[in-house]
C-alpha cells in the first residue's frame, strides 16, 4: 500500500519537498546540540524542562485524542464516525511517534534513551510513560494497517484485531494520565501538586485533539474529495466544545482553591504567570491570550450556527488549538519551574536552535500524516 504516497500532484510533492527542508534545517541544529550539548537551548540549571517537553505534553493529548472517535464507533455502533476512525487512529500514531522525538532531544544524547531499556526502572514514572506511549503507537499502527488491508480487499477485518481495539480506549486515557502523573508526583512544585492534573489534561485532550482532527479534514475537503458529511464534523464539533468547558472549568477550581486558601506557594506560579512578579513578565501576555482565544472560542462553538458554518468552526477550532497549546505547553511547564523551590524566578525563552529542532520534529509528524492519509484516501478511491 505505500506505493499510493509515491503518486501525487505537483502541488503534494512541492508539500513535500517543504517539509523535507525543514526536517533538514531542524536536523542540523540537533547535530549541533549533540556536539555542544544543551547549553545552546534556552533552558538552566532552575528550569530543566523548557520548549521540548512543552510540545510533548500538549502532543500526548493530542495522541490521546483518537479515542474520541474510537469510542463512539466500536464501542455505540455510532455509524457516522467509520469514515474519520482511521484517520483519528493515524492521527495517533504520528502525534505518538512526535512525543517520542521530543523525548529524545531532550534527554541530550540518544544513548540515553537505551538506558531505559537496558536497565527498566519499574518504580520510576518516566519508564511507564516510555511503556504506555510506546504500547499506545504499536496498537495503533497494527489497527490501521489491518482495517486498510481489509478494506482494500473488501472483507471485514479479522476478528482478534477487535480486542486490541478495545484495549486500545483504556489506553489512549492511560497515555495522559501517566504523563500527568510525571508532574504531579513531583510534591515539591506546587503548581503542578494537585490531583485535578489528570483529569484537567484528558479534559484539554479531548479538546485539542479533535479539534485539530477537524482542522486536517477541513483540509482534505479542500484539496481532495473525501467528504465525511456533515452529522460526523458537527458531533466533533459538539465534543471540543464540552472538553473546553471542562477544561475552563477545571482552571477555575485551580485557580480559586489557590487564591481563596491564600496559600502564598500555590498564588504565586498564577501570579507570575497571569500578572508577573516584579520585571519577570515575559509569559503574561501568553497567558492572557490562551484565556481570551479559550473563552471566544467557546462562546462561538456553544452556537449550533458556528458549529454548522464550516468556516467559523474552522476559525473556532483554530482558537482552541492555539489556546491549549500555549496553556498546556509553556505555561504549564515553565509556570511550575518559576519560581523554584528556592524562590529563586529564572525566565525562560526557548532559542533559535530549540524552535527549529521543534519545528523539524512537528514536519515530521505532518510527513507522517501526509503519507498515511494519502494511502487511506487512495485506498477507498480504488476501493470505490
Amino acid at each position: 500500500m505505500f506505493e499510493k504516497a509515491l503518486v501525487g500532484s505537483r502541488r503534494y510533492w512541492l508539500w513535500i519537498l517543504g517539509l523535507c527542508v525543514v526536517i533538514a534545517t531542524g536536523g542540523i541544529c540537533y547535530l549541533w546540540q549533540l556536539r555542544d550539548g544543551m547549553g545552546i537551548t534556552g533552558m538552566s540549571r532552575d528550569v530543566t524542562w523548557g520548549f521540548y517537553i512543552a510540545q510533548f505534553t500538549f502532543l500526548v493529548g493530542v495522541a490521546a485524542s483518537a479515542v474520541m472517535v474510537v469510542l463512539p464507533y466500536y464501542l455505540h455502533n455510532y455509524k457516522a464516525f467509520g469514515r474519520m476512525t482511521v484517520l483519528g487512529e493515524f492521527l495517533a500514531v504520528a502525534a505518538c511517534s512526535m512525543c517520542l522525538l521530543f523525548v529524545l532531544v531532550d534527554i541530550g544524547t540518544p544513548y540515553r534513551a537505551i538506558n531505559m531499556l537496558l536497565h527498566p526502572t519499574p518504580n520510576s514514572i518516566l519508564f511507564w510513560d516510555a511503556v504506555v506511549l510506546n504500547g499506545y503507537l504499536l496498537i495503533n499502527a497494527t489497527i490501521t494497517r489491518v482495517s486498510l488491508v481489509a478494506e482494500r480487499k473488501g472483507e471485514h477485518p479479522p476478528a482478534w484485531i477487535k480486542p486490541i481495539i478495545y484495549l486500545s480506549i483504556p489506553w489512549a486515557v492511560s497515555i495522559h494520565t501517566v504523563t500527568a502523573f510525571l508532574y504531579c508526583g513531583l510534591g515539591a512544585r506546587p503548581f503542578w501538586f494537585t490531583a485535578i492534573l489528570a483529569p484537567r489534561f484528558l479534559a484539554s485532550a479531548f479538546a485539542s485533539g479533535p479539534s485539530f482532527l477537524i482542522l486536517l479534514i477541513m483540509v482534505l475537503r479542500k484539496f481532495t474529495r473525501f467528504d465525511p458529511g456533515k452529522e460526523p464534523i458537527g458531533k466533533l464539533a459538539q465534543i471540543v466544545t464540552y472538553g473546553m468547558l471542562i477544561n475552563l472549568f477545571f482552571v477555575a477550581l485551580e485557580l480559586f482553591t489557590a487564591f481563596y486558601s491564600g496559600m502564598p506557594e500555590h498564588m504565586i506560579h498564577f501570579q507570575y504567570l497571569f500578572v508577573g512578579i516584579g520585571e519577570h513578565k515575559e509569559l503574561v501576555p501568553w497567558m492572557w491570550a490562551s484565556m481570551t482565544l479559550a473563552v471566544v472560542a467557546v462562546l462561538m462553538l456553544l452556537s449550533p450556527k458556528v458549529r454548522g458554518d464550516y468556516k467559523l468552526l474552522t476559525i473556532a477550532c483554530v482558537l482552541v488549538f492555539v489556546s491549549i497549546w500555549i496553556d498546556k505547553g509553556m505555561g504549564m511547564v515553565v509556570g511550575g519551574f518559576s519560581p523554584s523551590t528556592l524562590g529563586t524566578i529564572t525566565d525562560y525563552l526557548p532559542t533559535v536552535p530549540e524552535v527549529l529542532v521543534s519545528l523539524a520534529i512537528y514536519a515530521v509528524g505532518f510527513l507522517m500524516i501526509t503519507v498515511f492519509y494519502k494511502i487511506a484516501l487512495s485506498v477507498r478511491d480504488e476501493v470505490a
